[in-house]
């Protein structure tokens, strides 16, 4: 009996003992998970604890729509009823005391975590949500009066549009009911002729036919064509015509007809316009009407060696001489001087090509034409120097090029020539400042530079034997 009771005593003393441990413990816990968050049974979103009765907690998606309540935590724990809906970023715990689910704002956010949930509210307020509690009916709402806004803007943008611009369709009936017909170039030159060679046009109306002419004629299909058409001996008798304003245009197109077009050049010269263009040039004419007239020559006589050897034998040459004798035709003064440069150097150019069939009967064709003897024979050395004294720094440039060319056929005339030693030294002097000065403006290679490196060329040139 003693054994037993003794044994009693200890059965209990063990069982009280054991109680005082658990309770020590669960206080424990309670205390640690005030002080230390991490303790606690924490959870972001979800929750996998169950309550006690068993069950698992309703979750946001399984709350009736209709009850889903916003919990607003704030950095103490609050007990969190079911069926509210936590923010996310929340701290969320199991209280081993009360049994009920708690929630706080996390300890890290602060003062950020106050600004989002104030932008947050603001944000709702934007959804005509008023009470501390919305459901999903209600975010439905909300979505589809966004969408709603978002289809009228569209919409009203789509208007606006079409106030602005009408569509395809629209224009094509308005075209259709215009009869809008576009009329080929050939059509157009085939009117423009008609109306330039009809005695019911008056002047101005020819002039005006001229003058459209001379913008279809630039194309070497519409040249042909012109030539096709009869237009082109129409234009070449217009040179004889007693209205200057006539000659003019009428050079103008022919001038335009006849650039790098072969066929046309070859047509020109056989209806008699070369000694046509050299009437005009040597008699007296309005400075317009020479102008055109010398474009014309210029067109005909550039890579066509039979027109040249023409023009030689008309005494072309010496009517452009004349040109310089002539009181007012200063302007054309660089325009004869560009003309003979470039009709030397297509010669000197086609000389040092490769030879070939068709390339050597071409220079066999330049060989016959004597331009460079006429042009030393004429004096055109002098006449050309001369023009250095002009002021204009492009007529400078393009005469000096000249001079150097013609240099290996008029070096002794150049070297005895006083009045071009001092006009070069002056350039040389004027053209050494303004290449400096474009040196210390940052351009290295400008273009007085050049300019200077011609002259000193040209120096040179005529103090060597």
């Amino acid at each position: 009996m003693a054994m037993s009771h003794c044994s009693a005593l200890l059965s209990t003393a063990a069982k009280v003992n054991l109680l005082v441990l658990v309770v020590s413990a669960v206080f424990s816990w309670s205390s640690l998970s005030d002080r230390v968050p991490e303790f606690a049974l924490t959870k972001i979103e979800e929750s996998d604890i169950k309550d006690d009765s068993g069950k698992e907690p309703v979750t946001e998606d399984e709350a009736d729509p209709e009850d889903l309540e916003v919990f607003y935590p704030t950095h103490q724990w609050q007990t969190l009823h079911p069926g509210q809906a936590v923010p996310a970023g929340s701290h969320v715990r199991l209280n081993l005391q009360t049994g009920e689910r708690e929630a706080k704002l996390s300890d890290s956010e602060n003062g950020k975590s106050d600004r989002r949930e104030e932008k947050r509210r603001k944000r709702l307020g934007k959804m005509d949500i008023d009470s501390n509690s919305f459901t999903s009916q209600e975010l439905k709402k909300a979505l589809a009066k966004m969408k709603e806004n978002e289809k009228t803007e569209r919409m009203a943008h789509e208007e606006e549009v079409r106030k602005k611009f009408r569509p395809i369709e629209q224009l094509k009936e308005e075209f259709e009911k215009l009869n809008v017909k576009l009329e080929t170039d050939y059509e157009i030159m085939v009117k423009l002729i008609g109306k330039f060679n009809s005695s019911a046009s008056t002047l101005d109306e020819k002039v005006a036919a001229l003058y459209d002419l001379e913008y279809y004629v630039h194309q070497v299909d519409n040249a042909k064509d012109f030539l096709s058409l009869g237009g082109l001996q129409l234009v070449i008798n217009g040179l004889n015509s007693t209205e200057a304003i006539l000659k003019e245009h009428a050079a103008f197109v022919l001038g335009a007809a006849l650039s790098s077009n072969p066929k046309v050049q070859v047509e020109a010269i056989e209806g008699g316009a070369l000694q046509k263009l050299l009437v005009i040039l040597a008699t007296e004419q309005p400075l317009a009407v020479k102008k055109k007239a010398l474009f014309a020559l210029s067109s005909m006589l550039r890579h066509f060696p039979y027109a040249q050897q023409q023009f030689l034998k008309l005494g072309g040459l010496q009517v452009l001489r004349n040109l310089f004798r002539e009181k007012g035709m200063e302007a054309l003064y660089i325009r004869v001087v560009t003309l003979l440069y470039d009709l030397i150097m297509e010669k000197m150019l086609l000389e040092d090509s490769p030879n070939g069939d068709q390339m050597e009967e071409k220079i066999q064709q330049y060989r016959q034409v004597k331009l460079v003897p006429a042009v030393v024979e004429q004096d055109w050395c002098v006449i050309v120097s001369n023009l250095l004294a002009m002021p204009e720094h492009d007529t400078r440039e393009k005469v000096l090029k000249t001079v150097s060319v013609l240099m290996a056929f008029c070096k002794e005339r150049y070297q005895g020539d006083q009045s071009l030693g001092t006009t070069l030294s002056l350039l040389r002097s004027e053209y050494e400042e303004l290449a400096a000065e474009e040196q210390r403006e940052g351009d290295k290679d400008g273009y007085f530079k050049e300019l200077l490196g011609s002259v000193n060329t040209i120096i040179q040139e005529l103090r060597s034997k």
